[in-house]
């Protein structure tokens, strides 16, 4: 195929979406498949959200809006922004993208020259390096370790930054890890920073509301106000809210970033669903009480799969502070064979050994650039998430 354009010869297909595909193929051919590959909420999008939307539809509110948010979703952001984080942002510092993939590669989009450098710590979502090659860019991932919960040091971080880095895209907390940075791991962070004024800041704030144990949440320009003409701070109500497949994504930064992003946006894909727009606008401006109930139900899930997974031969699970993922070692099950004959040498090996002879689906740890780690999502049912994890279990116990 001479005509595909090079540039995709350097960037993979999202590994956790082929994982989701893999177990849904194996489920339509009959196969007792449990998907732990997905990142979406099981709980359904909220009644006064969906009614926001069916009310925006019987109303007429069906047309064109501003390329990159109309004006009653840019405040209810401020709004939020100003609530929850206590930044003070402008409507014209904000962007409202079609997800918050789009915010990301919009940004990317729209600063990287050829050789710009992007800093990212490992494991990272998958999307991060592949959206920084597309966009012209080197990804630089800097490995963390389990012993440091998977966060970034701040001397690695300053070993890293180089006269070419441009962004440090910064996500907690993190998929896959579930790893959240307090406030003093985080300014540890922002004071390295502060050193290197050339050095701009993505930080990917989607699970914002999925921190558990009492942990408290913070953000780059609320723990550093001095970084924040520096700042893109992205968010969206895909996980909070359960509105995954309503694609709405934010942004709030400098108005100079903003107005570039939405120049890509006018010539791409021009303005997000208004529908989905007017939903967000209730997401955001309406209850939220509904938030901690579900976080409560997603801290009990977490702490049956990391007890249910420590008791699996061969594999340590961290407890992590948020998101809805764990992220396990099989370390100790490297170098074995399974019951079907499968020599495991890699993380890939044991995900995809584990999909054929257990009917459980994960995603490697190669995938976010870490191994040999796999990634367990429990947004998914306590039957379901049991069950799965009693198969983990005899897998493991399987090997020899």
């Amino acid at each position: 195929m001479g005509f595909i354009a090079d540039s995709l010869s350097r960037v993979k297909p999202s590994a956790t979406i082929a994982v989701s595909t893999k177990a849904r193929e194996l489920k339509a051919a009959g196969r007792d498949v449990i998907g732990l590959g997905a990142g979406e909420p099981d709980f359904d999008t909220p009644d006064n959200i969906k009614q926001a939307a069916k009310a925006a539809i019987d109303e007429g509110k069906t047309k064109y809006t501003a390329v990159d948010g109309m004006p009653e979703l840019k405040q209810a952001i401020c709004d939020k922004f100003k609530r929850e984080n206590g930044l003070d942002y402008e409507p014209a510092q904000v962007s409202v993208g079609t997800g918050g993939k789009q915010i990301l590669y919009n940004a990317l989009c729209a600063t990287l020259n050829p050789g710009d450098e992007v800093i990212i710590p490992a494991p990272y979502w998958v999307s991060y390096p592949d959206m920084s090659l597309l966009a012209g860019g080197e990804p630089v991932p800097v490995n963390t370790t389990q012993e440091n919960g998977f966060k970034l040091q701040p001397e690695d971080l300053r070993a890293a930054i180089t006269n070419k880095t441009k962004w440090f895209i910064f996500n907690s907390p993190s998929n896959p890890t579930g790893g959240a940075y307090t406030r003093d791991e985080l300014k540890a962070l922002t004071d390295v920073l502060l050193d290197f004024p050339h050095v701009w800041v993505m930080t990917d704030d989607m699970y914002e509301h999925l921190v558990y144990d009492g942990f408290e949440f913070v953000t780059p320009a609320q723990v550093e106000p001095k970084l924040k003409d520096r700042v893109l701070t992205c968010n969206g109500v895909s996980k909070a809210y359960a509105m995954t497949g309503w694609r709405i994504g934010y942004a709030a930064g400098p108005v100079e970033l903003i107005n570039a992003m939405r120049k890509i946006q006018s010539q791409s894909t021009s303005n997000p669903s208004s529908i989905s727009q007017w939903a967000a606008v209730e997401a955001l401006n309406g209850p939220q009480d509904f938030l901690k109930e579900r976080s409560d139900a997603f801290k009990a899930r977490r702490n049956l799969v990391v007890g249910l997974l420590n008791e699996c031969e061969g594999i340590e699970c961290l407890t992590p502070e948020g998101a809805f993922y764990v992220y396990p070692s099989a370390k100790g099950c490297m170098g074995k064979t399974s019951k079907g004959g499968h020599k495991l040498e890699t993380d890939a090996d044991f995900v995809s050994t584990l999909l054929e002879e257990e009917g459980v689906a994960a995603v490697p740890g190669e995938a976010f650039g870490l191994s040999p780690y796999f990634r367990v999502s429990y947004a998914t049912s306590t039957e379901a998430l049991t069950e799965a994890c009693a198969r983990i279990k005899r897998f493991c116990a399987g090997l020899s």
